[in-house]
């Protein structure tokens, strides 16, 4: 099972400076926790956090980065994302529907100032729009209506 191995000599590529790589660590690991907190608060992303945690133990530590490969809940979408720069289909609208729950939500009960308002919610379009734009290898292919 590739896996199961350690990484690549490719993807962790340490940087030069002891100081530097520690820096990395902290900073990954404090990613990997509020991508941690983030699959139980609908306000924050997973996906992103652990990627940038992904990113910063690749350029500082071999067993952080081999292990955050090894987790069999974040390691399949980091070896997504550094193979073929896509994420699952159903984790992107999965994310898209709580951050528009969560959107609405603050629009509706907690944001006065209507001007704040427009901003949120185009703040949530924007981000939204983006994240469907990224790629998806398992979405489902799309028909014309014709082709029935």
């Amino acid at each position: 099972m590739d896996h199961l191995k350690e990484p690549a000599e490719d993807e962790v590529r340490k940087h030069r400076s002891m100081t530097v790589r520690v820096a990395l660590v902290v900073l990954g690991t404090l990613f990997l926790v509020v991508g941690v907190i983030g699959i139980f608060t609908p306000l924050l992303p997973t996906t992103p956090f652990v990627l940038l945690a992904a990113a910063c133990y690749a350029r500082a530590s071999s067993r952080f980065y081999g292990w955050l490969l090894r987790n069999r809940s974040f390691g399949p979408m980091i070896r997504e994302w550094r193979r073929h720069r896509s994420i699952a289909y159903r984790t992107k609208l999965t994310a898209i529907a709580m951050m528009a729950v969560t959107m609405a939500a603050s629009i509706l009960l907690f944001v006065r100032p209507w001007w704040v308002q427009l901003v949120v919610a185009g703040f949530g379009l924007v981000l939204g729009a983006w994240m469907y734009r990224i790629p998806s290898r398992d979405a489902p292919l799309r028909t014309s209506a014709g082709e029935r």
